[in-house]
């Protein structure tokens, strides 16, 4: 994890290092709770309290600063185990599967192929080779001053028009799914008709919307706000509740490089901002707005919804 912070004076920078220092303890006795129940039901609740936040910013920033969804981290640990014991006692493959809370010895075999590429009894033979994912862990490393720019402001209600699609989270696979679903917009005239259902130029910016987050997966919309003339027929509307936003611009720069841009900021946000923050995640609708300005440049907003934190 790489923590960033500009050194202004020693209580400062003190005070800057103790809360994130208290914030990562949290998160490491959250990965412990974990660790301690992956022989029985995990309760996300109970993980969420311990770190102290709700579970939706929990399963948020585990996976932003984790790179996988939890529940892929806590499959992947559990086989991990799986195939230890399998390795190294003469237990059977339908106790190691119940132990670990799979119905079926088949489901089983399917889930622990997935992940070491053999059989679970294949697993038994010493000469099998079988992959190990370790227990996480969450440190700090201080390095360098790069500072985020950013402002709290409060909105009333809004709505929004589009297309939406789902998108799944898991094996990171969502940094692909959503600039292929810009291009299909793109190519086949979805973007003209968002445009042309909201009386909009040609050349004005569509906005994004990500909602309904799961542990591995969430909604995904491209549009614009819906007009006052209202919500133009045959596309999809999303009402966004009155909120508390936290948001990051992006550089004056080409639509390619603001979207390089705001790719970084998005982790950012996660794993450095909200630590030291006094603030999470609320379960509201995070938007990336695209503002066109002079000679061809753009700015890119990411959107964050936000609430006191628990632990504040």
């Amino acid at each position: 994890m790489d923590w960033r912070t500009k050194v202004n004076s020693t209580n400062e920078n003190d005070s800057y290092f103790q809360s994130n220092f208290d914030w990562i303890q949290k998160m490491n006795s959250a990965i412990a709770y974990i660790e301690n129940h992956l022989e029985s039901e995990i309760d996300y609740n109970e993980a969420a309290k311990i770190a102290c936040c709700s579970v939706y910013h929990f399963q948020r920033f585990f996976s932003f600063i984790a790179e996988i969804p939890l529940s892929e981290y806590i499959r992947r640990r559990r086989l991990t185990l799986a195939a230890f014991e399998l390795q190294n006692s003469d237990v059977k493959v339908i106790d190691v599967a119940l132990k670990y809370g799979y119905e079926s010895p088949e489901a089983f075999a399917r889930a622990f192929k997935s992940i070491h590429g053999v059989t679970p009894t294949m697993a038994k033979d010493k000469g099998s080779q079988l992959k190990a994912y370790l227990c996480m862990t969450f440190h700090i490393s201080i390095k360098g001053d790069i500072e985020m720019n950013y402002r709290i402001e409060q909105k009333e209600a809004f709505e929004m028009y589009g297309v939406d699609t789902d998108i799944s989270t898991v094996d990171n696979q969502n940094f692909v799914s959503i600039p292929k679903f810009w291009e299909t917009c793109r190519s086949d005239g979805t973007m003209s008709q968002i445009r042309k259902a909201g009386d909009l130029d040609e050349t004005t910016p569509l906005h994004a919307a990500m909602y309904n987050c799961t542990d591995t997966s969430h909604a995904y919309m491209i549009g614009h706000f819906i007009p006052a003339s209202g919500a133009p027929k045959d596309f999809f509307t999303l009402s966004v509740p009155a909120s508390t936003w936290a948001i990051f611009p992006t550089e004056e720069l080409s639509m390619a490089e603001a979207a390089g841009q705001a790719a970084v900021m998005w982790k950012r946000i996660f794993t450095e901002w909200f630590a030291t923050s006094g603030y999470e995640l609320a379960n509201v609708p995070e938007l990336e707005l695209h503002h066109k300005k002079a000679n061809d440049k753009f700015v890119t907003e990411i959107w964050i919804p936000i609430e006191k934190s628990k632990k504040a």
